[in-house]
């Protein structure tokens, strides 16, 4: 690619953050996000070299939700492909249990407010990927 796209795909691991009792928690995506700012997503972030699954959700709940996460969930995989911009992301995703009393913004440069929503009542604009992704959620925790 002579745009200077990585030619292999990346590893992305997604989390859906719940309440465990049908809410989901969302951020609002700040001027400072990669793409899609002033939609609204879940969590995600790159799996480093040498790093598990359940490790990076850890990691990045932390840093970008500044709590610990109490229960994880393999939900499935995605195969990404999206044109603008170009990219091609493996996403694995999972569910995350976090306690609501303990939530912030980790990142303010990539965030600009958090908020817990149902499935039936989710804010707008959503990120492109955001329904593919709750796709993968099972009806039992939202």
């Amino acid at each position: 690619m002579s745009d200077g796209s990585p030619r292999t795909p990346s590893v992305s691991c997604v989390f859906v953050c719940h309440d465990g009792a049908g809410r989901l928690l969302l951020a609002r995506r700040s001027v400072g996000a990669r793409d899609e700012p002033g939609t609204w997503d879940t969590g995600a972030g790159a799996l480093e070299y040498g790093e598990t699954f359940e490790a990076a959700v850890a990691r990045e709940v932390r840093e970008e939700y500044a709590t610990t996460s109490l229960e994880v969930t393999l939900l499935g995989v995605r195969n990404v492909l999206r044109d603008d911009p170009p990219s091609h992301w493996v996403a694995v995703v999972f569910a995350v249990r976090v306690d609501p009393a303990t939530v912030a913004i980790g990142e303010p440069h990539k965030f600009d407010r958090l908020g817990w929503y149902t499935r039936d009542d989710l804010p707008t604009p959503l990120h492109s990927q955001l329904p593919p992704t709750l796709a993968l959620l099972p009806d039992h925790l939202t």
